[in-house]
């Protein structure tokens, strides 16, 4: 115990502000890096890789065995080499949200702003009427990741938002109520567009795994950008919406409408990240609460 003193004693006396600053860099990489891939495909085959590097490291430290240590000193090397083609789409997201660090949503005019008023009031009461008819829908609301490669998948429109043109676009059994439409710059660029589904997992372990294709392309899209998801279940009409890969469910228009207006207009972008975060973690409490 003396001598683990001492030793402990000695680390601190060598350690300048310089090692303090040098230590918090790495740990804020690190902690980055985590943060990123959290609940994504990626964190488990990350888990996966750091498991077999410390069984590897245990295995040729306690125990002689030549062949498999070579082994292992060729592997491991290659191993690394392998990891930005493995992580390739996460260190992308990665870069693009260091690009978009110190940017916010444009100030809208009055024009624009009263257009997304009536886009938001649009969204909102098609997801009303869509909901008590039980015809499913997936809308993506375009915020600062531009989605031009989601929207050259889908039939392009460029159309005015209405609820009577969503409604149309998801009645059943037309051409355009497969796949999601997504709304740019308060227009309706495109419908039946093919979107990424989540890797997460996430519906596996709640719940909401007994959602469907809509829901889990819901979760892909905010995964990979930071757009909202609007989802209408076409089994139980239930209202949800999607961002950052979480989800929250069965809301009401109305309460529909004020998250829309929380992440879009001017006013309430100060207060987005608090009031998303406490419905989110509300929504998920009460998700625990049924299980």
């Amino acid at each position: 115990m003396t001598e683990l003193l001492n030793n402990l004693f000695f680390i601190f006396q060598r350690i300048s502000w310089l090692s303090a600053l040098d230590i918090l860099l790495v740990t804020l990489i690190f902690f980055a890096l985590l943060y990123s891939l959290r609940d994504t495909q990626a964190m488990a085959l990350l888990r996966g890789m750091i498991m077999l590097i410390v069984a590897i490291t245990l295995i040729t430290s306690l125990v002689e065995l030549p062949a498999f240590s070579w082994f292992a000193r060729n592997a491991l090397p290659a191993m690394l080499l392998a990891l930005p083609v493995i992580f390739a789409p996460e260190i992308r997201r990665t870069l693009e949200r260091i690009g978009r660090a110190g940017t916010f949503l444009p100030s809208p005019g009055k024009s624009s702003e009263q257009a997304l008023d009536e886009t938001i009031r649009a969204v909102s009461g098609a997801a009303a009427r869509l909901s008590a008819r039980k015809h499913g829908a997936l809308i993506v609301m375009q915020r600062l990741d531009n989605l031009d490669e989601f929207i050259q998948t889908g039939v392009r429109l460029n159309a005015k938002v209405t609820p009577e043109l969503l409604l149309q676009i998801f009645y059943p059994n037309t051409p355009l109520h497969d796949g999601g439409a997504i709304i740019a710059d308060s227009m309706v660029a495109a419908a039946s567009c093919v979107l990424p589904l989540s890797a997460s997992g996430i519906l596996n372990r709640t719940p909401e795994r007994q959602m469907g294709l809509r829901h889990r392309a819901s979760l892909g899209i905010s995964e990979v950008s930071d757009a909202i998801a609007i989802v209408v279940s076409e089994e139980s009409g239930a209202i949800s919406i999607a961002h950052s890969g979480r989800v929250l469910r069965r809301l009401d228009p109305e309460r529909l409408e004020n998250i829309l207006a929380a992440f879009f207009r001017p006013s309430g972008a100060e207060q987005k990240a608090g009031l998303m975060s406490r419905l989110f973690t509300a929504g998920k409490r009460r998700r625990d609460d049924k299980q």
